[in-house]
């Protein structure tokens, strides 16, 4: 017997607007048929071919400690630095630079509530000088 994850629950301050932006960085969409708006306290979103979930919680807490599980991105398509104007494009913040000058390396980011994550180089990228 073994188990599965249903979904990834992320406690936050707005789980509608969080999910909005999460859903606008990775392209996830509402489940259509429980359609999240303002003021709903659980958001959630699945990824384009159904496999993966992200359920917004409202907490009343504020984040308050560095994540104890965060998500490493890699683009889909592009590179790393491309990704990462997207990103702050859209609201993250840098929180580390661990890019290296061979090109190795992650960037730490924030959502717009402060919870971390990477964006790393693309396949493409890592294949193209085999050092990931």
């Amino acid at each position: 017997m073994v188990a599965f994850i249903s979904h990834t629950s992320v406690d936050c301050s707005d789980a509608y607007a969080l999910s909005r932006w999460w859903g606008d960085v990775l392209d996830y969409a509402e489940d259509p048929n429980d359609p999240n708006e303002p003021g709903h306290e659980e958001c959630l979103i699945i990824s384009p071919d159904g496999t993966h979930r992200l359920l917004f919680i409202e907490v009343p807490e504020a984040k308050q400690l560095k994540n104890r599980i965060h998500f490493d991105l890699r683009p889909a398509e592009g590179s790393r630095d491309d990704e990462l104007a997207r990103l702050i494009e859209l609201g993250a913040t840098t929180v580390d630079d661990r890019r290296n000058p061979d090109g190795t390396g992650w960037v730490v980011l924030a959502d717009p509530e402060g919870n971390e994550f990477c964006i790393l180089r693309s396949r493409a990228e890592v294949a193209a000088h085999s050092t990931e």
